[in-house]
């Protein structure tokens, strides 16, 4: 029986001499199962030494030229027209909206179409959705999939293996998949977080909390940011400041909200980050009934600017991009389409901005 070391430079040798193997040559040539050439296979692409192909594997840089279709540039590159381009987000309610309208936006002005499905934040219905895209015909997607646990590191190598480009969105590959090749293009979140603490302490606050509603990809990163900007700033002990509570209007939120007002009176804190607009416009609504004013008890920031501008005060918001980044998306899509396999992998981060507003004392 072979090593799996030498199973691997077998493969590896078969695949430089053909340029592509199919998985079922290799099972016949190594006389091994199936499972145990995927799982050689999924260690040879995880390094970056093969690319998956449907059916089969090849090398991760192919020679020739590309192709392009004709249409106009982006800053990206050519943009083909009249492409048919799927999208899969996690939900249609919340954040995502002007996410799709930018997509949306830019996809028509090249002549193509978008075509949109929902998901709900689960690996087997992300590859559930996109396998209805590609049954539709797209030739391109743009896709938010899940990325946590083995489940969303198996969705990842499928669709790296995909016929069709890929281009996550909001999401970039665990560490897990170092040489994963998709093209994305995220915020910069955890900056943004920082963006928020730095602002507060040049109004001088030195302890700030973070408040968030829920376990999305978006809280994680602006808890990361929070942390590390608190520690560069060499500010107080912020143990007991990273506060999870219930979406506002969920069963028990005020009673949650005033626990955290009650917290942050006992600790001394006079300022707070909270994920979304929506808990931050209750923050205020519970602390104007507990007694407090926003701001002269309390400096509040939201990240989100969906509706903080409309709040009572209005809100000191942390922006992202999101409508630019549905662009930038779609740009990143139709240039791959237009490019073919030579382009290089492009990671392309936006910055959010901050939006200076009354909530803080600042505006």
């Amino acid at each position: 029986m072979t090593l799996a070391s030498q199973r691997q430079q077998i493969i590896l040798a078969a695949v430089r001499q053909h340029g592509t193997v199919r998985l079922a040559d290799l099972v016949e040539q190594l006389g091994v199962t199936a499972v145990t050439v995927r799982r050689d296979v999924t260690a040879l692409a995880d390094r970056g030494l093969v690319r998956r192909v449907h059916g089969g594997i090849t090398l991760p840089y192919r020679g020739g030229p590309a192709d392009p279709t004709e249409g106009h540039r982006s800053p990206f590159g050519p943009v083909p027209g009249g492409a048919l381009v799927g999208m899969v987000v996690p939900s249609v309610d919340y954040y995502w909206p002007s996410v799709i309208q930018g997509a949306q936006t830019t996809v028509s002005a090249a002549g193509g179409r978008l075509v949109l499905r929902p998901s709900s934040y689960d690996p087997a219905e992300d590859r559930r959705q996109v396998s209805k895209l590609l049954e539709r015909g797209v030739r391109t997607l743009l896709v938010a999939p899940t990325t946590t646990g083995q489940a969303g590191v198996e969705l990842l190598r499928w669709l790296g293996a995909l016929s069709v480009p890929v281009v996550l969105v909001e999401r970039l590959p665990p560490a897990e998949l170092p040489t994963l090749a998709l093209d994305a293009a995220t915020t910069a979140h955890a900056l943004g977080a920082g963006l928020a603490v730095r602002h507060l302490v040049t109004q001088g606050h030195r302890r700030i909390a973070l408040i968030t509603s829920r376990s999305s990809p978006t809280s994680v990163a602006l808890r990361s940011g929070w942390r590390e900007t608190v520690t560069s700033l060499d500010l107080p002990s912020h143990e007991q400041l990273d506060i999870d509570v219930p979406s506002y209007g969920a069963p028990g939120w005020a009673a949650a909200y005033d626990a955290v007002l009650r917290r942050c009176g006992r600790l001394g804190v006079r300022a707070m980050l909270v994920h979304s607009d929506r808990e931050a416009i209750g923050m205020v609504e519970r602390a104007r009934d507990c007694g407090l004013g926003v701001p002269g008890d309390l400096a509040v920031v939201t990240y989100d600017d969906e509706v903080a501008a409309a709040s009572d005060p209005p809100l000191t918001a942390v922006r992202p991009q999101k409508r630019r980044l549905g662009a930038l998306a779609a740009e990143l899509a139709l240039a791959r389409l237009a490019d073919g396999s030579e382009r290089p992998v492009h990671r392309v981060q936006l910055w959010p901005t901050l939006a200076v507003r009354e909530s803080c004392g600042g505006g």
